[in-house]
């Protein structure tokens, strides 16, 4: 087995906002894993909010000793973007060297195209409402706040998009003063769910919160670990392979979930193509499913998703998994 980890780099549309600061690019490191004349690949986003940089994240993933197994991986690395990238592109090498694809290798129904929402990032109320009126045949769509204004922002976008499902996602940004404000408003402009409206560790005040509006965990989950701490606390968990550690352990995590009564959303960091493609397999077994990185591109791999306006193809052979 041979390993190589490589900086990559996509130009965005336009700037894209949520409370914690702006990007123009997506940076990226694509990992590939070579074996018996064949290679699998795979991309992760090492994310500072989780205390990782591309520098940190390349570090740990070349501390791997090859050749290691799937399973031996979950045991050797913690959850987060360098397991996720080895895993998927271990699954994806194993796919090439058995001959199969990844959702038979683990024995999952064959994934089909799905709805993608699509995020509308953090702007003034009157560019939010002009995209919203560029995106108006989207289903669903995922809107950035800050706390600052979010009222306006919301009426804006509902009014650009008068028919669409919306979720919002506060990034950490609220406090329990502006969920009491804003959920019944909320609710009544037809928001179905707001994300990770409380800072991470401090979100024990939900406990004994009117959950007016239902809530999803971002930052305070990860794995399957953080699952037994959020109980009676959020109603949906957003399960991202970067911070699952991968492929294998997002799967435990969604069986797990649903047992314990929690809804799903998938979704995704600032990526290429190529990090969506794991997670597509599982979007079929989701309640919302958000993986719109690459529709946020300026560029993207040379053999891409297919994406026809709101539906995301699952990869072809050319691209992952196969």
């Amino acid at each position: 087995m041979y390993l190589d980890v490589e900086k990559s780099s996509f130009n965005l549309k336009k700037t894209f906002t949520i409370s914690r600061g702006s990007r123009t690019a997506a940076e990226v490191l694509t990992i590939t894993i070579k074996d018996r004349g064949l290679k699998g690949w795979a991309e992760c986003v090492p994310y500072k909010r989780y205390n990782e940089s591309l520098e940190s994240v390349t570090k740990e993933i070349e501390s791997v000793k090859l050749p290691i197994s799937i399973s031996q991986l979950q045991e050797l690395l913690e959850p987060g973007a360098a397991r996720n990238a080895l895993d998927c592109a271990l699954w994806d090498l194993k796919a090439k060297i058995t001959g199969r694809p990844v959702w038979q290798l683990l024995q999952i129904e064959k994934p089909k195209p799905s709805i993608t929402a699509y995020t509308i990032s953090l702007d003034t109320p009157e560019n939010m409402e002009k995209e919203a009126i560029q995106k108006e045949n989207y289903p669903i769509l995922k809107v950035k706040l800050g706390g600052f204004n979010d009222e306006d922002c919301i009426r804006a976008v509902r009014k650009g998009s008068p028919n669409a499902r919306i979720i919002v996602d506060a990034n950490e940004a609220w406090t329990p003063e502006i969920y009491i404000y804003l959920a019944p408003i909320f609710k009544k402009l037809g928001v179905e769910l707001v994300e990770q409206p409380f800072p991470a560790g401090k979100d024990f005040v939900l406990k004994n919160l009117d959950r007016i509006l239902p809530v999803c965990a971002d930052e305070s989950f990860h794995d399957l670990k953080s699952l037994d701490n959020l109980s009676g606390l959020y109603d949906y968990i957003n399960i991202k392979l970067d911070k699952t550690g991968g492929l294998t352990e997002a799967i435990k995590v969604l069986k797990e979930a649903r047992k314990k009564g929690f809804k799903i959303m998938l979704g995704c960091m600032v990526g290429s193509s190529l990090a969506m493609a794991p997670a597509l397999l599982l979007a079929h077994m989701c309640d919302f499913v958000d993986l719109d990185g690459p529709l946020l591109l300026n560029e993207d791999r040379k053999k891409p998703l297919t994406y026809k306006d709101f539906l995301a193809f699952p990869p072809e052979p050319s691209l992952w998994g196969h």
